[in-house]
């Protein structure tokens, strides 16, 4: 029996345990923290609850994959409830309501309420989105190690389906003239923590499948995925060792052999998976004298995505007429985006997303009150930014916003639990290399084989998962390379 060992509790670690440990592996799980899930945890406040991280359960089926390939049933471990309207769109002279393709009737009354001859145009969007999807799903499935992966028939055939020379909001003009349907269509690009003027054209793909597969919450929050994940793991053998930081990974010359502990101890395993950020693992489990490529230098001359600006509150009512999701445009968003994408210092003129979670879920907060989240987008610690000094003046901004703009009225009065995580947070207590909550940034230079490998290049016997590698960011994708890592292994690649 072979010995792999995990090092960090996310997504793709948990993915690629289950499925190792069906197939009579020992998985063993190193977790720094008190609890699995990473990014994808519960943050609790004195009785309200958060998703620390995602809030958008995309691509179900995925996970119900997964699942089914180690005999579970997803919804044995979850409650998933499908969210319609999908989220609110505030832009600053009206609101748009999108609907998933399950109410598609509902979908089509309301763009042609609020965009009207618009129906045409998304209609188009829909059908050759799916087929776009039905040709470049399959490349997401499988590990780039090298350029001859390029050199199978359904690679070549999805090449006229990436639009390499386009940005996702050039592709979106295809479909729709209006600006504002525009950015309905592309804001998602902030998912991967980008702005859709620079995001690749492929991207068009995550709205697609927002509206064809709909978005969902998982009752308890998204964390309780990851929850189900660590419950099914050990029911299949797995172990989890919590309060376990990895101080390093041990190799003998470049083959990885095991990894060492903060409090000394050493484990060793055939197989040694990374489930923790890219470029933090590189630079500090990694000695520096057998990094190569991945120096300090070149680590940080890499692109990232931008970060996050976090807000956790704990309300003593619930706002019963704002929606679950929320998308609070900036008035000028463009320049806000190229702002935080060039490192520069965001003024007054935000964009960020509310989850009001508490409106469909009763298990957040105590009876009559309710949990909110705040994400505003910034730049990521390439900016210097001294968040140490301006950390509570952005936060009465942003409360500002929220009532004036996002309809949380006389929302101070209401605050009786609050914590604020800024992109110093992010880097120096959660370990995120330059507090880049998307990882790396998911330019064309930097996906497939150009991205860091799922088995990584250079070494022996040490893999990576997660959104810092193929095939990005983003849970689906990330627990697409924790299946990528399991299914390398199980052939002995």
């Amino acid at each position: 029996m072979k010995n792999i060992i995990i090092v960090g509790g996310g997504p793709g670690g948990l993915t690629a345990g289950m499925l190792l440990g069906i197939k009579n592996y020992k998985v063993k799980i190193f977790e720094k923290k008190d609890k699995i899930g990473g990014r994808n945890s519960r943050l609790e406040l004195n009785g309200y609850n958060f998703d620390m991280g995602p809030t958008f359960f995309l691509m179900k089926h995925i996970l119900e994959e997964i699942f089914f390939e180690v005999g579970k049933n997803l919804d044995d471990y979850v409650e998933t409830i499908e969210i319609n309207p999908m989220y609110r769109l505030k832009f600053p002279n009206f609101e748009f309501y999108p609907y998933s393709y399950s109410e598609m009737d509902k979908m089509l009354d309301s763009l042609d309420k609020t965009f009207p001859g618009s129906v045409d145009g998304y209609l188009k969007f829909i059908e050759k989105e799916k087929i776009k999807f039905r040709m470049l799903e399959p490349c997401l499935k499988k590990p780039y190690l090298s350029l001859g992966d390029y050199i199978n028939k359904k690679f070549i055939k999805a090449l006229p389906y990436v639009d390499v020379f386009k940005s996702l909001y050039e592709v979106m003009g295809k479909y729709f003239k209006d600006e504002n349907l525009k950015l309905s269509f592309t804001f998602q690009a902030k998912y991967i923590g980008m702005s859709p003027w620079v995001a690749p054209g492929v991207f068009s793909m995550i709205s697609y499948l927002e509206h064809r597969y709909g978005i969902y919450h998982v009752k308890g929050g998204l964390n309780r995925l990851s929850h189900g994940m660590g419950e099914v793991f050990k029911e299949l053998g797995g172990e989890i060792n919590l309060n376990s930081e990895v101080e390093n990974i041990i190799f003998q010359g470049k083959k990885a052999i095991g990894v060492k502990l903060k409090n000394g101890k050493e484990y060793y395993g055939d197989k040694i998976i990374i489930n923790a950020d890219f470029a933090y693992s590189m630079k500090n489990l990694v000695n520096k004298n057998i990094r190569d490529k991945y120096s300090d230098i070149n680590l940080y001359n890499k692109k990232y995505s931008c970060s996050t600006y976090m807000i956790y509150l704990g309300l003593d009512k619930i706002y019963e007429n704002i929606p679950h999701h929320n998308i609070i445009f900036a008035e000028d968003y463009k320049r806000n985006l190229k702002l935080i994408n060039s490192h520069q210092e965001i003024e007054e003129d935000f964009s960020f997303y509310i989850q009001n979670p508490s409106v469909i879920d009763n298990t957040l907060a105590p009876e009559g009150h309710s949990s909110i989240y705040v994400l505003v987008p910034v730049s990521n610690n390439k900016s210097k930014e001294t968040w140490s000094k301006k950390r509570e003046k952005f936060y009465e901004k942003i409360i500002d916003i929220l009532e004036e703009k996002g309809g949380f009225i006389n929302i101070r009065n209401h605050i009786k639990e609050k914590k604020v995580i800024t992109p110093s947070d992010w880097e120096y207590e959660e370990n995120i290399y330059l507090g880049a909550t998307f990882n790396l940034a998911h330019n064309l230079g930097q996906m497939l084989s150009f991205r860091p490998h799922n088995r990584l290049e250079g070494y022996e016997n040490l893999y990576i998962v997660g959104g810092g590698t193929h095939p990005g960011s983003g849970l689906p994708t990330i627990y697409e390379s924790g299946r990528i890592v399991a299914n390398l292994i199980e052939k002995g690649e």
